[in-house]
């Protein structure tokens, strides 16, 4: 036996990491590091401008090493401003003492670790994260970050900058023409970002004065003069000649804008604010001045637009360059010939976080972080956007991250949009989509167009190649806006096409704007109802090299929308290694981007090489219970989901999928699934994949229930087999349909059921709530309406949370309208039958699997979506199926149903479920109870629910049998069980 102690264990582990971060400074088991009697650490990291993070290490079992890891912290290092905010407590296997020699085996060693941090929390929160030196490598370089002085940071510039706009109050006529400059509307939001730009400005004015001698700080810039906009731009001049331009252009242009006075009130805050950051010693630390600026971003007070939050950057990029083939991160030169690109880059968090991956892979390779600033600036990464303002903080962002290190030019462009001088309209980066090799950009000396690539001002066309198949990674979270949005329920359209409507464009202008983007993606996988994003996605198939990856940040109406199937299919057919991470949370966290309130998700893929027309590559749908909390649990979830490559099937059977955890913590599953030609992604958004794998089931004519071994042949299809749909809203009523609206009539001609009353809408039948009037000279228009009526009527945008219906039936013949479209069945008997299935637990699964899920608790299907909507195939309804049918839906036609969140423990459904399981399909009890648990696992899906508090248990609904509350009770223990997970 060797034997080898703790301490040599230590010491190996500090030489594996000292190459890992060339950085810092590692000193494994010194005395005397520690202020008071703080005693001797095992490793004790320091960084410039970080936080000393200590490794507390045992061996297994490492029954005190937690306790030591909590001890060290709050604690002060001799020599450093910071005191101790994070300690990780690491277990070594107890078969390495027994190793001859440590650091080799060491290397390989799969270690046990957490991290503890001065405010209280662990990570994870329970259990311990496995994994590699070098992962706890990235764990340390993660727990540095100085999280008080920050947050500290983060306060008092949002403070500088809010007093400083206050110098705008007497000066208003300028407002406008700094609004002109940003690329914003004259609004309160363009008044602090003028002054946020000048902050950073300031700041990072002040980060170069320590780092360099050629530069001198702001204030003594200044000295005694009453002038300080003077020599303040005299000096950000003679900066722009080193470079910095994205920084410092736009910053001198706003300040020659101001008035003296107001300025020198505005500086003068400014200054006040960086004395009090340098204090807590962050003016000069790696990085910070970036994550306070997307801090600050991120409550939209100062852009009004959405952003990715820097952890979910962080877990796109990572699980977007862990699938980069071919790469040497040791290699700089390799390196350096990467290309990088996003063409919508808003604030720079995405390409901030690749960067950041991209040199930390380099130094865990041994390599120098350092000096790959340049070739990353000015070759590897590509950003364009609109707007002045934002192309600001992404050139900030990066040039923060290694602000000692001078670069010639960037690849930062803000691009044209709109009208131009010329007449001819602009589309900012869609201007690419008609580029084959080369694109003309445009540099000039009006300061909304000047894209910061070079050191002087000038009315020239920059030309740069933006090659199409030309860049290994496109990394983007792209507008979202659409067209659709434009039409009102009303029938009225807007006085704007909202996809365009950007930088105070005009109707005429955005008209022509809509035509030349349509012209350009023509043939590609662009839709104007799915929105400008899917015109991106274009954009980045386009730039994206045969084995380069795309990541993206997409709504969930990707996964189901009709007018999405072009980017599915082309992502199905031209892609490998699909990942589709969704979040199966409610509210905020049903997104990765800041305050959007609509459910995204990521979509990263590797461009296959070659023929895409051969074999199937499949998807793998990741479903996380809420976004990443911080950027050690998004380095985690993405090295968890990059490693994971056996995951149950869909097509597995309603076995649930398999879970992703951290630590002892489960954070959602992952499950893969065969690829199709475009065919929906509906497993988003799942807490519970067996509810997916039934749901697919049922589509596919078999009902495979939870807890029940084999599938059981059941016939279902699509609703265009069983019959026709009706016509779009906008058709029946609005400005090319036959009808005006009017209140409902009990003798009315022409009846409509056209919008949601929950209160009304409880029982199977429901009353028209309209009347429609045929207008002048459209009677024959009218009578073609007329004949798409019907008594059933499907529920288009179904929120589970208040409504309580699927399907709808009307005693009349009735046209459907905005959230009621018509369903003209072959047989009028098949009417009765599509209302029973609509509204048992069966029908409301399938009608939410087939669904939009992109809000909370709301399921939208769109009228040339209800073709394909999965339902009972009523054909194969006997005669005496059908008379059942009739029967079961007379006794329901006034009983009332609960709202659908609640079909678990809902008397009159459980009842429903019974008639329409056993007495009209013909099947057993076990099968009846196995409906009733997929009915409370369903309840439990937070798409479902929404986050609405299920109310007390209450008999309030009239139910006319008395086993009805014995059938609801089934599910009641199942849905206990889901909610204590």
């Amino acid at each position: 036996m060797v034997g080898q102690v703790e301490a040599n264990a230590n010491n190996a582990l500090g030489s594996l990491l000292r190459g890992m971060l060339p950085r810092s400074v590692i000193r494994a088991e010194h005395a005397g590091l520690l202020t008071g009697s703080g005693g001797r650490p095992d490793l004790l990291i320091t960084d410039p401008g970080g936080a000393p993070v200590v490794i507390e290490a045992e061996y297994e079992p490492a029954r005190t090493v937690e306790k030591e890891a909590r001890a060290r912290l709050d604690l002060r290092v001799a020599g450093e401003t910071r005191p101790i905010e994070s300690a990780i407590a690491v277990r070594y296997p107890a078969g390495l003492k027994d190793e001859y020699e440590l650091e080799a085996p060491l290397r390989v060693s799969r270690l046990a670790f957490a991290v503890f941090h001065a405010d209280g929390t662990r990570f994870p929160e329970t259990g311990w994260l496995e994994g590699s030196v070098e992962e706890l490598s990235d764990l340390v370089r993660v727990a540095s970050v100085p999280r008080r002085a920050f947050d500290r940071a983060a306060d008092l510039m949002e403070q500088g900058i809010e007093q400083a706009s206050w110098g705008f109050k007497d000066v208003p006529g300028v407002v406008p023409d700094i609004a002109k400059l940003l690329g914003m509307p004259d609004v309160e939001q363009t008044r602090r970002m003028a002054c946020a730009i000048l902050a950073n400005a300031v700041v990072f004015h002040h980060r170069l004065a320590g780092i360099t001698d050629e530069i001198t700080p702001p204030r003594l810039v200044c000295g005694d003069a009453m002038n300080l906009q003077k020599p303040i731009r005299e000096e950000w001049t003679r900066i722009l000649e080193l470079n910095y331009w994205s920084i410092f252009a736009i910053a001198r242009d706003i300040l020659n804008h101001i008035p003296a006075g107001a300025a020198r009130w505005m500086l003068e805050r400014l200054f006040e604010m960086t004395d009090e950051m340098e204090t807590l010693g962050v003016t000069n630390a790696h990085d910070l001045t970036g994550r306070i600026f997307q801090r600050l971003i991120a409550d939209r007070k100062y852009l009004a637009t959405f952003y990715t939050l820097p952890a979910s950057a962080s877990l796109l990029a990572r699980l977007a360059i862990s699938l980069l083939d071919g790469v040497d991160w040791s290699d700089a030169g390799r390196i350096g010939r990467l290309r990088v690109g996003d063409f919508a880059c808003g604030t720079g968090a995405l390409l901030s976080a690749a960067y950041e991956e991209i040199a930390a892979r380099h130094e865990r390779a041994g390599g120098d972080a350092s000096k790959l600033h340049r070739p990353l600036m000015e070759e590897v990464l590509y950003g364009c956007d609109v707007m002045p303002s934002a192309v600001h903080i992404t050139g900030s962002t990066l040039s923060g991250l290694a602000p000692g290190q001078g670069f010639r030019l960037s690849r930062l462009y803000t691009l044209p949009y709109g009208r131009q001088k010329d007449g001819e309209v602009q589309l900012g980066s869609l201007e690419l989509l008609r580029a084959s090799e080369v694109q003309t950009l445009f540099n000039t000396s009006d300061p909304a167009l000047r894209t910061g690539s070079v050191g002087e001002e000038t009315s020239a066309a920059v030309t740069t190649e933006v090659r199409d198949g030309g860049f290994d990674l496109v990394i983007m979270n792209p507008p979202f806006t659409r067209a659709g949005s434009d039409w009102e329920g009303s029938g009225r359209k807007e006085d704007s096409i909202k996809q365009f409507r950007g930088l105070s464009t005009s109707l005429e202008t955005q008209k022509d704007m809509a035509a030349r983007v349509t012209g350009f993606a023509r043939g590609s996988c662009y839709h104007g109802y799915a929105g400008i994003a899917s015109a991106f996605v274009a954009l980045a198939d386009r730039k994206v090299k045969p084995g380069g990856v795309v990541a993206l940040v997409l709504p969930l109406s990707v996964a189901a929308g009709a007018s999405w199937k072009g980017v599915r299919r082309l992502f199905d057919a031209g892609y490998e290694d699909l990942k589709i991470v969704s979040l199966a949370a409610t509210g905020a966290e049903m997104s990765f981007s800041a305050d959007t309130g609509m459910a995204e998700c990521l979509v990263v893929a590797r461009k296959r090489s070659g023929d895409t027309s051969g074999e199937s590559r499949g998807r793998a749908f990741v479903s996380l219970a809420g976004r990443p909390r911080g950027f050690a649990a998004a380095a985690t979830i993405s090295r968890k989901i990059a490693g994971l490559r056996d995951a149950r099937a869909l097509e597995d059977g309603p076995y649930g999928g398999t879970p992703v955890e951290i630590g002892e913590d489960g954070i959602g599953e992952i499950m893969n699934a065969a690829s199709g030609s475009g065919a929906a992604w509906n497993a988003v958004r799942m807490r519970d994949f067996s509810v997916a794998q039934t749901a697919e089931a049922l589509s596919r004519s078999s009902l495979w229930l939870p807890g029940i071994a084999n599938p059981i042949p059941l016939a279902t299809t699509g609703l265009a087999d069983l019959g026709r749909r009706g016509w779009h809203h906008m058709n029946i009523a609005g400005r090319p349909g036959a009808f005006e609206r009017r209140p409902p009539s009990p003798t009315a001609t022409y009846p409509a059921l056209w919008n949601h009353r929950a209160r009304a809408e409880a029982r199977l039948v429901v009353s028209p709530d309209t009347s429609l009037q045929v207008r002048r000279r459209r009677e024959s228009r009218a009578a073609e309406a007329w004949a798409t009526a019907s008594r059933a009527h499907l529920n288009g945008e179904f929120t589970f949370g208040s409504q309580a219906l699927a399907v709808a039936f009307t005693e009349r013949k009735s046209i459907g309208g905005r959230v009621w479209p018509s369903v003209l069945l072959d047989d009028s008997r098949f009417d009765f039958v599509f209302s029973l299935w609509g509204n048992c637990s069966l029908g409301l699964v399938g009608h939410w699997w087939h669904a939009n899920r992109q809000q909370s608790s709301k399921a939208a299907i769109t009228v040339t979506g209800m073709d394909a909507l999965p339902v009972l195939d009523f054909r194969e309804l006997d005669e005496r199926q059908l008379d059942s049918a009739r029967l079961i839906f007379d006794e329901f036609r006034d009983l009332a149903l609960q709202p659908a969140y609640l079909a678990d423990t809902d008397p009159n459904r459980a009842l429903l479920d019974r008639r329409v399981v056993c007495d009209l399909l013909g099947f057993d009890e076990d099968t009846f109870r196995g409906v009733r648990r997929l009915a409370a696992k369903w309840c439990a899906e937070p798409s479902v629910h929404g986050g609405k508090k299920r109310p007390a248990a209450k008999r309030s609904f009239t139910y006319r049998f008395e086993q009805a509350e014995e059938y609801a009770l089934v599910a009641e223990p199942v849905f206990e069980g889901f909610r204590k997970a």
